[in-house]
């Protein structure tokens, strides 16, 4: 490897360092809590380093989501390349974005409020990329449902349009997982299980769309 490649190499090594180190920050102080000596620190590098990489704790935080982002859509990825029927696809999606939810609950927080009420980011490449995974997401989910539809497995008259069918579905389960989040007793009646209720939602929403024998 030459001196070039190298330089290059630790430099990129360096950068996610000072990403895992947000993220220690972020998800345990809070993003808006923290600050760019709070990172440095834990990153072990000087404040002057920081800003070479980042120019400041939004841009930290820009790359952060866009990890976030990325770490959905690859799940979203393998299973857009499963062999299974449209209806399938679409459900293991389902449980996929719940898992991400479980597996990676920081992440899921972070893409959350991104998505609402986190203040605006600046129209730079950080932002588009962020929306280049989030486009790409539901053009998955879209897919799935195009594919549904050609292989007989979902029903074409309960679907008017496959991108639209796409953000309905996601924004149904986003819901119930996000019910299924809250503190007791502002959540989920007593008694009531978490998986169950999103296992149920997914088993509904596959239900309200698959073809029966009469649709064909």
């Amino acid at each position: 490897m030459g001196v070039r490649a190298r330089r290059e190499q630790e430099k990129l090594a360096r950068r996610e360092r000072i990403l895992d180190a947000a993220e220690q920050i972020f998800f345990t102080k809070g993003a808006e809590r923290s600050t760019m000596d709070d990172i440095a620190r834990a990153a072990q590098l000087s404040r002057g380093l920081l800003y070479v990489y980042f120019r400041d704790k939004s841009a930290i935080l820009e790359a952060v989501m866009l990890r976030a982002a990325e770490a959905l859509r690859c799940r979203f990825r393998t299973l857009a390349a499963t062999d299974l029927c449209g209806h399938d696809q679409i459900l293991a999606m389902g449980e996929a974005y719940y898992t991400f939810s479980l597996e990676q609950p920081d992440y899921f927080d972070l893409l959350t409020r991104a998505a609402s009420d986190w203040p605006t980011l600046p129209p730079e490449t950080s932002q588009q990329m962020l929306a280049t995974c989030s486009g790409e997401v539901m053009a998955i989910m879209a897919e799935a449902i195009r594919r549904g539809v050609s292989d007989g497995s979902l029903a074409a008259n309960q679907i008017r349009d496959p991108v639209q069918t796409a953000l309905y579905l996601r924004g149904a389960l986003h819901g119930v997982i996000m019910l299924t989040r809250q503190p007791d007793g502002l959540g989920l009646p007593a008694g009531q299980n978490a998986a169950a209720l999103v296992h149920y939602t997914l088993e509904t929403l596959g239900a309200s769309l698959r073809s029966t024998p009469t649709d064909n």
